[in-house]
């Protein structure tokens, strides 16, 4: 039996990075991450105004290889991952039987039989040892390469000029060409990736992120982690923002974004969060959950909607939400994700909620520590960028 009190806390390969920039830190999965530098609220703003720096090395890649690798995909997960482009990325989710989400991924399709999926950190080896049970059918190889890859995101508006301006990239392939990566940067569309080079080494360049900002992640050896860091610090100036876990979470509430192990779960089907549409029912074969999914979730599962509440007392996930503020309404949902919303001004919150209170408009109540405060339903995302 394994000892959990001798497991290490792992460390990113920017720690020493972080360190000396005087950032805070908490434990993320096992992970001591960056959870602010200074103030959540400047490098809040900092990425809906200008650009923001994040350290997302804790996250798992997992290498999905082998003439059957498109078929073995598309039966492990809820996506169609064999329709995906080389150079796409996909948004989809990984289901136990029961049709509950045991994960929601990132795939990016590198190679005509080469696929790099990407977990939450927390999930990292259940999405392993699942990944690798689905494909043994299949002429497929399953491989964690989570320990050799950093992962660096840049968003917000100045995040292209500043990713242009920064020296060093090119191509992937002979002459590592500067002007050849520029043009293919420019013309990225969100959710493509480009196979580039900085100083020489590989590096996986893709539009996409958790913000609700246009940005990019950028996945490179660790020992080259350090050294991109700073380039993007120095080449963006006041422009460039280091930013922490806290952050990260306000900026992808405001989006609408789901957090797994708030928004999302094994007990959670996908149409009961918004996101029936990335199940791929049309696609042709069996893949894990399909059964569960074509039956859906029960008729009276709770449901995720958004809610805005007046004043500064934000709700919590946790907190419970009630049909209304008199003192005998009965409870009819749950607060998953919550705060005061630095862009809108205002609390908002995601919550599950029986369906009957779900429709736009209806007026609830959060019970914040004893008090009700009354809250309205409203559609996600809470905030959409200009495009």
């Amino acid at each position: 039996m394994t000892d959990l009190g001798t497991i290490p806390e792992r460390r990113s390969p920017l720690d020493a990075v972080h360190r000396a920039a005087g950032a805070q830190f908490t434990d993320f999965a096992g992970w001591q991450m960056p959870v602010r530098y200074e103030s959540d609220l400047a490098e809040h703003h900092a990425v809906r105004e200008r650009a923001g720096l994040f350290d997302l090395s804790h996250m798992g890649e997992i290498l999905v290889v082998g003439p059957e690798a498109s078929d073995a995909l598309d039966y492990a997960l809820a996506g169609k991952l064999s329709a995906i482009a080389i150079g796409q990325a996909k948004y989809t989710l990984l289901l136990g039987r029961d049709g509950g989400v045991v994960d929601d991924l990132v795939v990016y399709r590198t190679g005509d039989d080469r696929y790099m999926v990407v977990a939450n950190a927390s999930n990292r080896d259940v999405v392993v040892g699942e990944l690798r049970d689905r494909t043994a059918p299949f002429e497929a190889d399953v491989f964690d390469e989570s320990d050799d890859v950093a992962l660096i995101a840049i968003q917000g508006p100045d995040a292209l000029a500043v990713l242009q301006e920064t020296e060093g990239f090119g191509l992937q392939g002979p002459g590592n060409d500067r002007d050849d990566f520029l043009a293919a940067l420019d013309g990225l569309k969100y959710y493509r990736a480009i196979a580039a080079e900085y100083q020489g080494e590989p590096v996986l360049v893709a539009r996409t992120g958790y913000t609700g900002e246009d940005g990019f992640e950028l996945y490179l050896a660790p020992e080259r982690a350090s050294g991109l860091w700073e380039a993007l610090r120095e080449t963006g100036g006041p422009r460039v923002t280091p930013c922490g876990l806290a952050s990260r979470d306000t900026l992808r509430l405001e989006a609408g974004m789901p957090l797994y192990g708030h928004e999302l779960g094994r007990d959670i089907r996908p149409a009961q969060a918004g996101l029936g549409r990335v199940v791929a029912l049309a696609k042709e074969g069996d893949f894990v959950g399909r059964a569960a999914s074509e039956e859906g979730p029960a008729a009276d599962a709770p449901v995720l909607v958004g809610l805005i509440t007046e004043g500064r007392r934000a709700p919590r996930a946790g907190y419970d939400v009630v049909a209304g503020v008199d003192g005998d309404a009965e409870a009819v949902g749950t607060v998953t994700s919550g705060a005061l919303s630095p862009t809108l001004g205002h609390p908002i919150a995601m919550a599950f909620v029986d369906p009957a209170h779900a429709e736009l408009g209806t007026t609830l109540a959060v019970d914040v520590r004893g008090t009700r405060i009354e809250a309205s339903v409203v559609p996600l995302p809470f905030y959409k960028r200009q495009p």
